[in-house]
């Protein structure tokens, strides 16, 4: 680490020792989590879900990232060349605030439309995953059109729009969970250019074990896929044990 860049970590002897020597200045209270290195740390964060805000610097300028997780998605990041903001986004990360207070108050920090979605609320979560998945597929139209109509066809199933979808190497997966990430409850895998479509248990490419069926088409897929999803599970939670 070099001392031009950042002094006042090598004065504290760490990056967690910096911490809580800018937090006291600043009057603010944070319990500071040290790690196996002098550059790393992390502010713990009481708020349910979120996990402690991880710290770090870069070397060859003076840089603090942030990494925001919380149950188990990636959910915050940025960083600045000013201590005392670190130490404000981990007060405002640790009492729960809103991604988008959070910015209003640190402008550096950045977050995308889903991880704004599901730190409000798991459906507003999946909502955005359909909606960015059949944008996605309507992009793919010309190339891989197998793709956007197995999600055209899924989406129209009940209880598979109430699961979080995502896509794996165009392999359309159904979870149960939108944190804390679950297997699929069911898979729908388009042939391109074969006009069939498997409907298998995981995303394994290779499992013969698992395949249910291969269909013709995607709304006999779609019908499948759903079937094999028991009638109370979701809508999609944030984990197993969560509501």
């Amino acid at each position: 680490m070099e001392p031009e860049f950042y002094p006042e970590v090598i004065a504290a002897g760490s990056l967690a020792g910096a911490l809580e020597r800018t937090a006291a200045r600043l009057g603010l209270d944070i319990t500071v989590v040290p790690d196996d290195t002098d550059d790393t740390a992390a502010i713990a964060a009481p708020a349910l879900g979120r996990e402690p805000l991880l710290v770090y610097v870069e070397s060859g300028w003076r840089f603090f990232g942030v990494d925001g997780w919380s149950r188990g998605l990636a959910m915050i990041a940025g960083g600045t060349a000013d201590l005392a903001d670190i130490v404000r986004a981990g007060v405002a990360w640790g009492r729960g605030e809103s991604l988008p207070a959070m910015r209003e108050l640190l402008p550096w920090l950045e977050y995308g439309e889903f991880a704004e979605a599901a730190d409000r609320n798991p459906a507003d979560a999946v909502d955005v995953a359909w909606r960015q998945l059949r944008e996605q597929g309507h992009e793919e139209a010309d190339g891989f059109p197998e793709f956007g109509a197995a999600v055209e066809a899924a989406h129209g199933r009940p209880r598979l729009r109430r699961l979080l979808p995502f896509d794996s190497m165009r392999r359309l997966g159904f979870r149960p969970s939108v944190g804390h990430v679950l297997g699929p409850a069911v898979v729908i895998v388009p042939g391109r250019g074969s006009g069939t479509y498997r409907v298998q248990r995981t995303l394994d490419c290779e499992g013969a074990g698992d395949l249910i069926a291969e269909v013709g088409s995607a709304a006999e897929a779609a019908a499948l896929a759903e079937a094999q999803v028991p009638a109370d599970l979701g809508p999609a939670v944030f984990g197993p044990d969560e509501p």
